[in-house]
């Protein structure tokens, strides 16, 4: 199903209560924005096309009410649904004065947010058309490649956040293309003119990270012999893209925080911080909630990074798009490899559309560009690898192998796949290179 046209804003100091309303609308296919503070949310108000808001009242600091007031009259086009733990008459009526269109007491039902959701939008209802029967069917966006139902959602997300500076967090498998959504949605938008800056949290040893992030002066530790900015310094106006954020250490966590809160950077061994305008989007293959509740990953930052999720789908749940990705590489090494006019027989097709893909659409490519060194004129099943195709058949089931030899053919598949690359099998496989040779003796 495809998402609502409408953007719901969520406000709620309360986190776990900020994660059930962002799950019961995701269920109902509307696209959130989620803060957590009134000046976070007037942050997102001022940047972001906002339809709907739900705000908490009681929260320290300004409370819902002042928040009412002020999309009221700065935003009076915006209809506000207010939800509280604390009913009162006096409350209800303060809320409705200030301009909110109705009053939801915790705990409530998804049914009973939907009802509300769908009362507070009624007014503007009329005004909305279903944009999907007059968009073109998306081929092609920004590099990326594809016609799927969860494809076009994930370029509609990209679409609405691409002209703001609203914090994103990119999650998906690896190989599934985050920073291809990453970069599409800087250079889509209206701060293309400047820096994207792409940084790996988890190639760079944990002891340099902070000072590649944040940079130093000169003297702040052993071989500091100049002052250096670092990454956020070199992206100011533009975007940072953090890449595997799940691997940054406790005191970058908390450095980043301060980045998100302050929308400031203070080089390691500076007595001053140093304003800074930037969009930050995060990506990660892992389930930073998990982690969160692990204590691995900090509550608060989660929730600073994750005001707008994009889920970039993996290949075998997209499987109406390798067709149109394979013909795409086909063109892009056809032109490489001096081949522009390889074509694929159907047969072979049939095998990379019937396949998992593991990994993903990195691994697709792989696969395509071996096709073409190795192909004549045409890509049939013998230009196909054979953990692709059907294993020979065996009198052995596969029940009765030992949990080792499966792992272990499993992983003997994946390094197939990516040309014996153990760094990318590794990040398939959501293991590191250690393990990976451990599980190989």
């Amino acid at each position: 199903m495809a998402l609502h046209k409408e953007n719901v804003l969520i406000v709620d100091d309360d986190y776990d209560m900020l994660e059930l309303i962002h799950r019961n609308l995701s269920a109902l296919h509307f696209h959130t924005y989620r803060a957590i503070s009134v000046k976070e949310a007037i942050e997102i108000l001022k940047s972001s096309p906002i339809d709907l808001l739900i705000t908490d009242l009681q929260m320290p600091g300004v409370n819902g009410i002042e928040l009412i007031k002020y999309a009221d009259e700065h935003y009076p086009e915006i209809p506000k649904l207010v939800i509280t733990g604390f009913p009162s008459v006096d409350g209800a009526i303060s809320a409705i004065q200030s301009g909110a269109l109705d009053y939801l007491v915790k705990p409530f039902t998804q049914a009973e947010l939907k009802l509300a959701i769908e009362k507070s939008l009624q007014e503007k209802r009329s005004d909305i058309f279903d944009h999907k029967k007059d968009k073109p069917v998306t081929n092609a966006y920004a590099g990326m490649i594809g016609s799927s139902e969860s494809f076009e959602e994930m370029i509609d997300v990209v679409e609405r956040v691409k002209n703001n500076r609203a914090t994103i967090l990119i999650q998906g498998e690896s190989g599934t293309g985050k920073e291809l959504v990453a970069r599409a949605i800087h250079y889509k938008g209206a701060y293309a003119g400047n820096p994207f800056i792409a940084v790996n949290c988890g190639a760079i040893p944990e002891n340099l990270l902070e000072s590649e992030l944040f940079g130093y002066v000169k003297g702040a530790f052993t071989g500091a012999g100049d002052s250096r900015q670092g990454f956020f310094q070199a992206a100011a106006g533009g975007t940072i893209f953090l890449d595997e954020i799940g691997t940054a250490p406790a005191n970058v966590q908390t450095s980043l925080l301060r980045v998100l809160q302050e929308k400031e950077v203070r080089r390691i061994g500076a007595q001053k911080s140093e304003k800074i305008e930037l969009r930050i989007i995060a990506a990660t293959n892992s389930d930073l909630y998990q982690m969160v509740e692990k204590g691995t990953f900090r509550q608060d930052l989660y929730y600073r990074l994750n005001v707008v999720n994009i889920l970039t789908p993996p290949l075998r749940e997209r499987k109406e798009d390798i067709f149109p990705l394979v013909h795409n590489f086909i063109k892009k090494y056809g032109v490489e490899y001096k081949k522009p006019f390889v074509t694929i027989t159907d047969k072979a097709m049939e095998l990379l559309t019937r396949y998992s893909w593991p990994g993903n659409i990195r691994e697709l490519e792989n696969v395509v560009q071996r096709a073409i060194i190795l192909c004549d004129k045409n890509i049939d099943v013998q230009e196909i690898p054979k953990h692709i195709k059907l294993a020979e058949p065996s009198a052995e089931s596969d029940v009765h192998k030992s949990l080792r030899e499966v792992e272990r053919e499993h992983i003997q598949r994946v390094l197939a796949s990516v040309d014996n690359n153990k760094t990318k099998a590794a990040e398939i496989l959501q293991i590191d290179r250690k393990t990976l040779r451990q599980k190989l003796k």
